[in-house]
C-alpha cells in the first residue's frame, strides 16, 4: 500500500471532518487541500464523497438515542413526529433546486473568484447578523413549527453556490428566522443526515464506474479520519455556541476568500471546474 497515498486520505478525512459541520464550507477547503495534495482528479472527488459519509455517520453516532428514539416513537409521540416531518420539509427545497440547477451551477459557478467571492460575502453576512439584536423565539427543536422548517430549508438552498458553506447557510438564516443559536446549530446536523446522506449516495451512483476493490485501504482511512474529526466538531460546537458568536468563523471566512484569490491570482492552486 502507498504510506503516502495513505497519508494523503488521513490528511483529507481530517479536513472533511473539521469543516462539513462548521460555517466555512467544507467543499472550499477540500479543493484547496486536494490541489495542494495533487489529489484532485476524478479518483479524488470520488474520495470526498466517500469521507464525506463519514462524516454524515458521525453526527448520526452523535445523536443516535435521539434520532432512534424519534423514529421507533413517531407514531405515539407528537414531538417525535414533528421533528422528523421538520426534517422532511426543509430537506425538500435544496433537493428540488439541485436536481434542477445542480448541473449548471456546478458547470459555471464552480471557480475560484465566485468561491472567494461567496466565503468573504458569507463572512460579511455572519458578521451583520451578529450585530443584530436576536429575538430567540424557538428554544428548542421540540418547538419548531412546519413554517420554521420549511424556512430553514430555503436557507440551505444558497448552499448550492460553491463556497457558501451548508451549515453557514442554516445556521446564520436559522437565527434570523427566530431560532436560538443551539437550536438552529442541533436542527442543521439533524438535517445534515438526509441532505449529506443521499447526495452522498447519489454521487456515488453516478460515479459507480470509478469505484474499484484497490481503493479499500485508502477509503477506510478517509473515513477513519473523516469520522473521528467530524465527531469532536459536532460535540465541540454544540458546546461553543452556548457562549460564543460565530464572529470568529466570519473572519475565518474573509481571510480563507482572501487565500483563495491569492492562489488563484498567483497560479498556487489549479482552480478547475468540477
Amino acid at each position: 500500500m502507498d504510506l503516502l497515498l495513505l497519508l494523503k486520505a488521513a490528511i483529507l478525512g481530517v479536513v472533511e471532518g473539521l469543516t462539513e459541520f462548521l460555517p466555512i464550507s467544507s467543499t472550499g477547503h477540500l479543493i484547496l487541500a486536494g490541489a495542494l495534495l495533487n489529489f484532485n482528479d476524478d479518483r479524488g472527488k470520488l474520495f470526498e464523497i466517500v469521507i464525506q459519509s463519514a462524516a454524515i455517520l458521525a453526527v448520526a453516532w452523535e445523536y443516535r438515542q435521539r434520532l432512534t428514539h424519534a423514529v421507533v416513537s413517531a407514531t405515539r409521540e407528537a414531538a417525535s413526529l414533528r421533528l422528523l416531518i421538520n426534517v422532511a420539509i426543509a430537506f425538500v427545497p435544496l433537493a428540488a433546486l439541485g436536481l434542477i440547477f445542480g448541473k449548471w451551477l456546478k458547470a459555471h459557478l464552480f471557480n475560484a473568484p465566485v468561491v472567494a467571492t461567496t466565503f468573504i460575502l458569507g463572512g460579511l453576512i455572519i458578521l451583520w447578523v451578529e450585530r443584530k439584536n436576536h429575538h430567540e423565539r424557538v428554544i428548542s427543536v421540540d418547538s419548531m413549527s412546519a413554517l420554521d422548517a420549511l424556512k430553514v430549508g430555503i436557507a440551505q438552498c444558497f448552499a448550492l453556490i460553491p463556497g457558501t458553506s451548508r451549515s453557514g447557510s442554516t445556521i446564520i438564516g436559522s437565527m434570523l428566522f427566530g431560532l436560538s443559536r443551539k437550536v438552529a446549530t442541533e436542527f442543521t446536523f439533524f438535517l445534515a443526515i438526509p441532505t449529506l446522506g443521499i447526495a452522498s449516495l447519489y454521487e456515488l451512483y453516478k460515479e459507480r464506474a470509478l469505484l474499484s476493490a484497490d481503493d479499500i485501504g485508502m477509503w477506510t482511512v478517509g473515513m477513519l479520519a473523516s469520522f473521528i474529526s467530524a465527531f469532536f466538531v459536532v460535540r465541540w460546537l454544540i458546546r461553543f455556541v452556548s457562549t460564543h458568536s460565530f464572529k470568529v468563523f466570519a473572519w475565518y471566512r474573509i481571510a480563507f476568500g482572501l487565500l483563495v484569490l491569492l492562489t488563484w491570482q498567483m497560479g498556487w492552486v489549479q482552480w478547475v471546474n468540477a
